[in-house]
């Protein structure tokens, strides 16, 4: 793929603290206090494992904060998440679908030839049989019997041998599979809630976005959500092309377009591109992320590794997974309140569809776990993630909301509460400094105050923090519990999102 996947953090991966820096009111990542540009913002881990880092390593830009400065913090060694982006193939790198060679036998081993085979029934002493000497005139019968009957048992195998050959020559006339009529041919429709009548239905909406700007080149997924040409993807995918690039949509049907950036949101990875002048465009059918079950089936359509049109399917794994993943160099954090699948996805299905059985677009294939070997940095495309069966999806509850109100008013708007965060000790997010006015400090909340609990959902981390709060709309009112069994009634607020 070539969008600049998004580096992130594992969410398993402790982080380290650092000292607060009060005053800008932002919501920080975990490992350090920190004002981030977007609210609930958690600090980024250059390098971490949820990373959208294009195989050729061309960054797409950063996307800039509406306040400013942006916390770094030192990246773990493993793993490391790659966001699905498609790059420019490497050409120089072995061909991953050519033929072996052929095989070696091991040195030091030799064949030998078993014809003609050597005479069992030689003199004695040139047998390869090693047969004994003649025996005396005087042997004992039961000696005698027991030489005999070794020659039976060769003399029987080699007689058998030959005696099937023979009769399966004869056994009647031959038939053969290729001169058998071809079957007759499939009619009918995909059987419903299969993967086939997924692909069916999903495949005409789903367009390859092939993508360049002054950092680079690059190529993902997008799906059609209007017959009038409006596109969802990852913001990820175009960034690169948000400075004036060009953005091309290629069709299932071979048909391509001009595509232009409508509107982006780094913070949640989402952009919405539009194209003009192609008619008969089939929209998806949004179906619904907030009560999708553990264990059920999900069908993935993208262009990985720029193979427009592929389909996966696999099952949910998990819902909820807090997962960061940011710009290009690290510098801008995204947190997502992820779905997690095993349907493989690789760079170039970043943007495209998660569906349900029934052909419902339940989330945006966005990154893909991708644990670090010896074998990065040792040529193009020796550091971009492949599949290994943990993928993650943007809930199209989230995307949906914030794709609406880019489209209507150009720009996103991001839900907050104006106050820094970081994990706690002992678990759970610590509130820092509290932006005057904002939502936390209406609601009563204090710097030092470490939350547990928003409604029915258990906060382990800053993260997972960061990502309850983003996939809830702004006004609505959301019950933190914090340490010690305190709860308080926050009404969550929102701000608009100016990427650069």
């Amino acid at each position: 793929m070539t969008e600049n996947d998004p580096t992130a953090h594992d969410p398993a991966t402790p982080r380290p603290s650092a000292d607060a820096q009060p005053g800008s009111g932002q919501e920080a990542a975990p490992g350090g206090w920190a004002g981030s540009p977007y609210g609930e913002q958690s600090a980024t881990a250059s390098g971490s494992p949820y990373s959208d880092q294009s195989a050729s390593g061309s960054p797409y830009g950063d996307p800039a904060s509406p306040s400013g400065g942006t916390p770094q913090y030192a990246a773990p060694a493993e793993p490391s998440y790659h966001a699905v982006t498609g790059a420019d193939p490497s050409y120089g790198a072995q061909n991953p679908w050519s033929a072996q060679g052929a095989q070696t036998p091991p040195q030091g081993h030799h064949q030998q030839s078993v014809y003609p085979p050597p005479n069992p029934y030689a003199q004695p002493g040139t047998s390869v049989y090693n047969a004994p000497p003649a025996p005396p005139a005087k042997r004992s019968g039961g000696k005698l019997l027991a030489g005999v009957a070794l020659v039976a048992l060769l003399v029987g195998g080699i007689a058998g041998g030959a005696v099937g050959y023979l009769t399966g020559g004869t056994s009647g006339p031959s038939s053969n599979a290729l001169d058998a009529p071809k079957p007759a041919q499939q009619t009918g429709n995909a059987p419903a809630g299969s993967v086939e009548s997924v692909a069916q239905k999903l495949s005409p909406s789903v367009v390859e976005l092939q993508v360049s700007g002054q950092q680079g080149a690059g190529e993902g997924s997008g799906f059609v959500i209007s017959t009038d040409g409006y596109i969802l993807t990852n913001n990820h995918v175009v960034e690169v092309a948000a400075g004036g690039g060009q953005i091309q949509a290629v069709f299932q049907d071979g048909r391509k377009a001009a595509a232009k950036v409508v509107g982006r949101d780094p913070t949640t990875d989402i952009a919405v591109v539009k194209v003009d002048g192609v008619g008969n465009l089939t929209p998806v059918e949004i179906g619904r992320s907030d009560d999708l079950r553990v264990g059920q089936s999900v069908v993935a359509i993208g262009s990985p590794f720029e193979l427009a049109g592929t389909v996966t399917s696999g099952i949910v794994s998990s819902l909820h997974r807090p997962v960061r993943a940011g710009g290009s160099t690290g510098d801008q954090t995204t947190v997502m309140d992820a779905v997690q699948t095993d349907a493989a996805i690789n760079p170039g299905n970043s943007g495209g569809p998660l569906a349900n059985m029934s052909g419902q677009v339940i989330g945006i294939n966005s990154a893909i776990y991708s644990p670090q070997s010896g074998q990065q940095g040792q040529g193009q495309g020796a550091s971009e993630g492949g599949n290994v069966g943990i993928g993650f999806a943007i809930p199209i509850d989230q995307a949906r909301r914030t794709a609406d109100t880019i489209i209507k008013t150009g720009q996103a708007v991001q839900t907050y509460i104006g106050a820094q965060v970081k994990d706690a000790p002992q678990g759970g997010a610590e509130l820092g400094a509290i932006t005057a006015g904002s939502p936390a400090e209406k609601a009563g909340l204090k710097s030092g105050d470490i939350v547990t609990k928003i409604d029915d959902r258990t906060i382990d981390s800053s993260d997972t923090l960061v990502a309850a709060i983003r996939t809830r709309a702004p006004d609505e009112k959301a019950t933190f519990t914090l340490q010690g069994g305190r709860t308080v009634e926050v009404t969550l607020g929102g701000q608009p999102v100016t990427p650069n």
